[in-house]
């Protein structure tokens, strides 16, 4: 009996090693991805060894991250790890909470009241650098704040509702703070967020549309005047990337064409490229689908519309504005879209150089809380 329970704890001893064995040598031929298509994001390379690097710590801390992102079959293992804790009840992993009704909703991070502050003056700033120009503030709500009901039990997020009414009570009054929750709220038994991506869908930054346009004093286009097509029902976004939650069930993803065909050019400046088009289609092959909009997140973008009311639109954004930009096509003659996380000019010079009198300021709220770019509104 003690030979074969010796025998048997050697054996496994020896497949551990062989186990591992295996994978350090698979690790070690395997060529190092720069990319990850299920995480949607760069992974960390081998980083560039010395003697300061190795004392300072930083050299053992990057190569730890290396290692890391580079092990073998990474995708698989987060999978199973994933997998394994449903399996044990847990519905939390990166800060993501598996929700019911297929929903993975991202967890509310409270703000520092001085950072907020600190953004609002940076606006108040800008609006007085700018002062002709009308302002307009949309701060998007994330599913978290309009599904609580769909979140595990346990789970305690920030009140992001709240956060949002203390910006729209900082605001200075002639800077209009445009409030959707109400509307998103009423339609939220419709499709108006992703289950597996962190953006609003085409049909919420329509209804964001229709509140904007009440608050612009402009005559919105109804549904039917679109040609609402499905372009992709295979869409795992970034919530799904980020969790590492697999065997959930993918989102479609619609654009709404206009019906009568529209003459208008978008050029992507810093790239120095002019399209026709405001959707990049060939994104839909691809892991990140919502890129379909804008070709993704630029420094500035310059649309020119067959509109000739002269208008012109500023839209200092993040990636929610990108489906909701093509609804603005008929109401201006010019969008200038700016992308405060890469661009590095002066905003306000560029403002009062091309006589601009409309602006939107439009960021879903938890990137609002969390991005420090917006205070580059003041550089």
């Amino acid at each position: 009996m003690g030979y074969c329970k010796n025998f048997k704890s050697k054996l496994l001893a020896l497949l551990l090693l062989l186990f591992i064995s295996v994978i350090a040598v698979l690790h070690l031929l395997a060529a190092d991805r720069s990319f990850s298509e299920s995480e949607n994001r760069m992974l960390e390379q081998l980083p560039h060894f010395s003697l300061k690097a190795l004392l300072s710590g930083d050299f053992t801390a990057d190569f730890e991250k290396y290692v890391s992102d580079q092990f073998v079959f990474r995708d698989f293992w987060i999978g199973a790890k994933t997998d394994a804790d449903r399996l044990l009840g847990k519905k939390e992993s990166n800060g993501v909470y598996l929700g019911t009704d297929g929903y993975l909703i991202q967890d509310v991070i409270p703000p520092a009241e001085e950072d907020v502050r600190a953004k609002i003056e940076a606006i108040h700033s800008f609006d007085q650098a700018t002062p002709e120009m009308n302002k307009y503030v949309m701060l998007v709500p994330t599913a978290a704040a309009l599904y609580k009901d769909k979140l595990p039990k346990y789970a305690i997020i920030g009140d992001q509702e709240a956060y949002l009414k203390k910006v729209k009570l900082w605001l200075n009054p002639n800077i209009r703070f445009i409030d959707v929750f109400p509307s998103l709220y009423a339609a939220r038994d419709q499709p108006i967020y992703y289950k597996t991506d962190h953006h609003w869908t085409t049909k919420g930054a329509y209804i964001a549309y229709l509140e904007l346009c009440r608050q612009m004093r402009l005559t919105p286009q109804e549904e039917e005047e679109f040609n609402i097509q499905q372009v992709t029902d295979i869409f795992f976004g970034s919530l799904y990337s980020k969790s590492g939650f697999r065997h959930v069930q993918p989102d479609r993803l619609e654009l709404y064409f206009p019906n009568d065909q529209e003459n208008y050019t978008v050029t992507y400046v810093d790239e120095e490229k002019t399209t026709d088009s405001l959707y990049a289609m060939e994104q839909l092959l691809r892991k990140d689908k919502y890129a379909v909009f804008l070709n993704g997140n630029h420094a500035r973008i310059y649309i020119k519309t067959a509109y000739p009311s002269g208008r012109k639109l500023l839209v200092v954004k993040d990636s929610y504005a990108n489906s909701l930009i093509p609804f603005l096509l008929k109401h201006f003659s010019e969008i200038h879209v700016v992308d405060l996380r890469y661009y590095e000019e002066d905003l306000a010079s560029f403002v009062n150089e091309q006589g601009i009198q409309d602006m939107l300021l439009l960021y879903n709220a938890n990137t609002f809380f969390e991005d420090p770019s917006i205070n580059n509104l003041t550089e």
